[in-house]
């Protein structure tokens, strides 16, 4: 698992592979790969909904606000993006609108969460091909996995992208 962001608790049980996390010198280290400390602010975006669907016209407004007030990155289809709520077909429908709108002015990182693994590396590859900077990953919730079993699901997660991942435990 080489290219993970651990926003949260450390998970205690994960196995450390690599002499385990470097927090040191405003990085991460967990194997060979280091990853740099994310800076600036990072956005929650809400998904809007009108009669019974996707509101594309007032999430771009919402994206475009967020742009113009100078965040580094948003996060659509996070948990505050109703992302539990949200069909398939919605789902990829508010990232690739989020991309489209966000038009390289600010990061996006996807919210690609799930308690399936298979799904969650089926987000995390679509996320890859709409062009988004990351992703962001929920801890599986529902089914409370072990530590062992967390691990297992992320590390599932890392090697479907090779985008950034970014663990909201």
């Amino acid at each position: 698992m080489g290219n993970v962001l651990l926003f949260g608790r450390p998970l205690s049980g994960a196995p450390r592979a690599g002499g385990g996390w470097d927090w040191r010198r405003g990085g991460m280290k967990h194997g060979s790969t280091v990853m740099s400390k994310m800076q600036g602010t990072m956005v929650a975006i809400v998904t809007p909904f009108k009669d019974g669907g996707v509101d594309r016209d007032k999430f771009a407004g919402l994206c475009e606000r967020q742009v113009k007030a100078g965040v580094e990155a948003i996060v659509p289809t996070g948990t505050t993006g109703e992302s539990a709520t949200l069909t398939h077909e919605e789902h990829h429908e508010v990232i690739v609108a989020c991309v489209e709108n966000v038009k390289g002015r600010a990061k996006v990182y996807a919210g690609a969460g799930s308690n399936s693994t298979d799904e969650a590396v089926d987000l995390t590859r679509f996320a890859e091909k709409a062009g988004c900077d990351g992703t962001l990953h929920v801890s599986p919730y529902y089914n409370k996995p072990s530590d062992e079993g967390i691990y297992r699901h992320l590390e599932a997660v890392a090697k479907a992208s090779p985008l950034p991942v970014i663990i909201y435990n």
